[in-house]
């Protein structure tokens, strides 16, 4: 048997071996993607919002916000107005006693109350302009909610894990 044969019939096993492996963890997605939903579908209603921080280095928006019982999918990426309110963890982006910063508050959930302004706002650093929401109150509501968007994502800390519609300048 030639080297090119045995080299084909691997690579051949090998490309089936990594498909196979990547649907085998598809219904474990959909799975997880299902009980989110039933999660979502249970959740009380009022006149507030859900608010998931979301932080990057030396940007300006502070998370994203849902209507209670709506995906993640739905939500908006907002920059929040402190006339009010200040937000959530309101801390130094360096604190001099090597303490707690700004945005160590990273995928903490909120239950929000305010309203938009209808104003959109430019983040110069991030490049976005975004809806503007003016905070009233804030809660916590869970400090480890696990995934946003999509089971598999993966947060790098350096960008957003989907793009924003309507957020260019």
């Amino acid at each position: 048997m030639s080297a090119r044969i045995v080299f084909s019939t691997l690579f051949c096993l090998l490309s089936l071996f990594i498909s196979g492996c990547e649907t085998a963890s598809s219904p474990y997605a959909g799975e997880q993607s299902a009980a989110r939903q039933r999660q979502l579908a249970m959740e009380p209603r009022g006149d507030f919002y859900i608010g998931r921080r979301f932080f990057l280095d030396h940007t300006h928006f502070w998370g994203y916000l849902r209507r209670p019982g709506e995906s993640w999918n739905n939500s908006k990426l907002v920059i929040m107005n402190e006339r009010y309110m200040k937000i959530p963890n309101r801390l130094p982006e360096q604190p001099n006693d090597g303490g707690y910063a700004y945005g160590d508050d990273h995928n903490t959930e909120y239950r929000i109350y305010g309203r938009y302004t209808g104003r959109r706002v430019f983040d110069p650093n991030s490049n976005l302009v975004l809806p503007e929401f003016e905070l009233r109150r804030w809660e916590v509501v869970n400090e480890s909610p696990g995934w946003l968007f999509k089971p598999n994502e993966r947060f790098n800390g350096s960008q957003l894990l989907r793009s924003e519609p309507g957020s260019t300048p």
